[in-house]
């Protein structure tokens, strides 16, 4: 296995504090790390919890998880001055030179955040439905500048008086042709939709070879589902926007 000539595929996932990015890391290198090359990096202000947290899970092996200490402003960290993060994903890059995919998750954060394309070729942003159903209609460049957002924890909506209804609508309006995708993520429910569309994503820049990941033998989704699911099925709680 060796690398495309622009090196592994930095997909940045950021968040508010307890959306799931962790949660979603922790998903995609276990249902990836068969398939492709991957390493983690996490960010932290003072701690490595989240490293910690996916060392303890078993993501991946404990040399392919990096935990970066901002000791500040996360947002800096992964926009104005990426450099501690940079530097984490060069020293993956020299120990495993045939890395396909390297996922950075960010600080908890506000709507106001977002990556450096320099650190970040996709991003994904996370919220989640405990939070509110407004959140999507708030804007902010993590709602409508992601590459994918994720409205997670859906199974919590009739707990906390939120519509999915409106998130799904709200999403619609904010994001325009961007796509976006409601997940369980306890559940797994969503999850393959994100895989697909980073493999999608990925593989229309030729540094995800593709195709690599097996398929379900009953063909609920494919590398391009996350684009178009959306003319195929809309139910609230699981459809996606067209792209």
């Amino acid at each position: 296995m060796s690398t495309s000539m622009n090196g592994p595929l930095r997909v940045g996932i950021g968040g508010p504090v307890g959306s799931g990015k962790t949660a979603l890391m922790d998903l995609l290198c276990k249902s990836m790390r068969e398939h492709y090359d991957i390493a983690a990096i996490t960010n932290d202000i003072y701690t490595k919890w989240d490293a910690e947290f996916l060392v303890r899970s078993g993501s991946l092996t404990p040399d392919r998880i990096a935990g970066v200490e901002t000791g500040g402003c996360p947002h800096t960290a992964i926009r104005e001055d990426a450099s501690m993060n940079l530097a984490a994903v060069a020293d993956m890059r020299m120990k495993f030179p045939d890395l396909d995919l390297v996922l950075i998750e960010s600080g908890g954060d506000n709507l106001a955040a977002t990556f450096s394309p320099e650190l970040a070729d996709l991003t994904i942003y996370v919220i989640d439905v405990a939070a509110g159903d407004k959140i999507p209609s708030k804007g902010g460049p993590g709602i409508t500048r992601s590459d994918l957002l994720v409205i997670n924890k859906i199974d919590l909506a009739p707990h906390v008086g939120a519509s999915l209804e409106k998130m799904d609508t709200d999403a619609k309006r904010m994001r325009g042709e961007r796509p976006f995708v409601m997940t369980n993520l306890k559940r797994n429910q969503g999850l393959d939709r994100i895989i697909s569309f980073i493999e999608a994503k990925g593989g229309s820049g030729a540094r995800l070879r593709l195709p690599r990941v097996a398929r379900p033998a009953d063909g609920t989704w494919h590398p391009g589902m996350i684009l178009y699911g959306g003319r195929q099925e809309r139910r609230p709680g699981e459809g996606v926007s067209p792209a």
